[in-house]
């Protein structure tokens, strides 16, 4: 499953490139450190700004969890050395600092804060202006998926429900980024009727 869907944008009024990359790791911590070496390798040849924001199913530290069993300080130390290793900082929320929650309540109940929105300097230093949590809403709103299905459905639908909301976000910003993300589509639908077929084999490729 794919984890990270990374974009080369042009800043129509600055004439600026700039990269943009949205995230879905997946739950199992093993299985993320594919990402995080797919986030290394980027940020070793990153000159531009570099805009990185979605769900990394793993928290910053303990206070970002409420409920269930203890966290793993192991899967923070990794997150946090990716993170600090391809000089990236956090610009921050509003709101409640959950971003997830189990459906539970009382005793069943879990929170965590799983989203994040990550720059490095340069982004912050061409786009000081840039109402950077009006993008980051866009992202989280739109990131979301009420529904039960494999991987790669789930994927695919929450990049149709992005590309539709970033198409009104960006129309004043930037060009047209949405050829690419059709293009992931279609590599993601592959995969999709791949496991739909043979759901077995791709759960023993990915262990």
């Amino acid at each position: 499953m794919v984890q990270q869907l990374t974009l080369r944008l042009f800043h129509t009024e600055s004439h600026v490139e700039l990269v943009l990359t949205l995230v879905y790791a997946k739950c199992d911590a093993i299985e993320r450190i594919e990402l995080w070496d797919s986030l290394y390798a980027m940020a070793r040849d990153m000159d531009v700004p570099w805009l990185v924001d979605g769900d990394f199913n793993v928290i910053w530290d303990e206070e970002e969890k409420f409920g269930g069993l203890p966290v793993s300080l192991k899967e923070i130390d990794d997150f946090r050395h990716c993170i600090n290793t391809c000089n990236l900082f956090d610009l921050g929320f509003k709101g409640s600092i959950f971003t997830w929650w189990n459906g539970r309540v009382e005793d069943d109940c879990i929170f965590k804060s799983l989203d994040k929105c990550l720059t490095n300097v340069e982004f912050q230093q061409t786009f000081p202006g840039i109402e950077h949590a009006s993008f980051k809403e866009v992202v989280k709103e739109n990131w979301k998926a009420d529904l039960s299905a494999s991987p790669y459905t789930l994927f695919n639908h929450k990049l149709k429900k992005l590309k539709k909301a970033l198409s009104v976000w960006s129309k004043t910003t930037f060009g047209d980024i949405f050829q690419k993300i059709e293009s992931m589509e279609e590599v993601v639908l592959v995969h999709e009727k791949e496991f739909e077929a043979n759901p077995t084999k791709m759960n023993r490729e990915r262990l």
